[in-house]
């Protein structure tokens, strides 16, 4: 088995198990990528705390000073009070093993071992975006990202971000003006909110989304783990869109982990005298998608690996079909993946030919179907 996964089918993960393994998580530097590699190695995290020095020396990447902090966490109190500040604060605690976890962030080279949430994950976020840029966002920046975020937000995407100032803070408070659904990274623990003047909007975010951190309650915020938590905010989402972002900004980082995990990467151009849209720039010159409109983010994401559903009665397996109206709808969801005849189309969606023929040639034109012939379609 490789250290990518971990296969619990093998061990009874009953509470004994999920204990030992997030307590095997909070052992200084035993990172996802190390735990997987552990946990393959001997089984369970009960048999890592069982091994010797000598056996946890066997596995690769485990120096003495690694080995030596997990044969001292194993009476380590640490665990019990995260489980019970966690308990007392509503939050709660999910293992890279649990089914609420979103299969994008699951499937990470570094998925993340532990994740403390407030609020849930719903099936609905399988259709996300980010939304990141400076921290010192211009009347420009905030129009753009105002614009973006309720607009792809009304349209059905959740809208993911960091709850830093500036881009961040603007993304989410948009989308929950529209009562829309917003998930937040954190690099802080989601009891210690982090920048302290985010906190109100953090806790509407809690309400109407999840405020999300692998960093436990009782670590002390690092500015290194930000960068980490930047590869969260990409692996959520579909697809990344940059506004205003200086030539340092954290947000090109998050740029970088889009592309290094295989999500569209799209960016609003700015101002060439503008210091905070040089980076931004710089995305579309390198191969970035150049957006203007929010209809231009829908157009090119996806298709998606797997369908999703957005509502009770509605599927989605292109972006793009979030901004159809009800007509075109019909039309689509009667097309099946297998050639379908205008027939069984016209019948399917109660319409009449001719709306039916005028619907296919918009639903053509926008790349969700393919005319295989006069009278067979099939969905893309």
């Amino acid at each position: 088995m490789s250290d990518a996964s971990y296969d619990s089918s093998s061990v009874n993960f009953d509470e004994a198990q999920r204990r030992a393994y997030l307590q095997l998580s909070l052992v200084s530097g035993v990172g996802p990528r190390l735990l997987r590699r552990l946990l393959n190695h001997f089984g369970s995290a009960s048999a890592v705390f069982s091994a010797t020095l000598r056996q946890l020396g066997e596995v690769e990447m485990i120096g003495p000073q690694v080995a030596s902090a997990v044969q001292a966490a194993r009476n380590d109190s640490l665990v019990d009070r995260v489980l019970e500040h966690c308990n007392e604060h509503g939050v709660r605690v999910l293992t890279a093993l649990d089914a609420e976890v979103p299969k994008l962030l699951g499937e990470l080279v570094d998925a993340p071992s532990v994740l403390y949430i407030k609020g849930r994950f719903e099936a609905a976020d399988a259709l996300s975006l980010a939304i990141v840029g400076t921290r010192h966002a211009t009347p420009y920046g905030r129009a753009a990202t105002e614009l973006f975020a309720r607009s792809l937000s009304r349209a059905g995407l959740t809208i993911v971000s960091g709850l830093a100032r500036g881009i961040d803070a603007i993304a989410h408070t948009a989308a929950l003006e529209v009562n829309g659904r917003t998930i937040a990274f954190l690099g802080s623990s989601v009891t210690d909110i982090y920048p302290a003047e985010n906190a109100k909007l953090a806790e509407q975010i809690a309400q109407c989304g999840a405020l999300v951190s692998e960093t436990h309650p009782f670590a002390k915020t690092k500015p290194g783990v930000f960068p980490q938590r930047n590869r969260l905010i990409s692996g959520m989402s579909l697809g990344v869109l940059v506004v205003e972002a200086a030539d340092r900004s954290g947000s090109l980082i998050t740029a970088s982990h889009a592309g290094e995990q295989g999500r569209d990467l799209f960016a609003v151009p700015g101002s060439i005298q503008s210091r905070m849209s040089r980076g931004s720039n710089r995305l579309i010159r390198d191969g970035a998608i150049l957006v203007q409109d929010p209809n231009d983010v829908l157009d090119h994401l996806g298709p998606l690996f797997e369908q999703a559903n957005i509502d009770d009665d509605r599927t989605i397996r292109h972006p793009a079909e979030m901004k159809l109206n009800e007509t075109e709808m019909k039309v689509l969801q009667a097309i099946n993946t297998e050639p379908t005849d205008i027939d069984v189309i016209t019948a399917a969606s109660g319409l009449n030919i001719s709306q039916v023929l005028s619907t296919i040639s918009v639903l053509q034109m926008r790349k969700l179907i393919r005319r295989l012939s006069a009278r067979s379609i099939e969905r893309v």
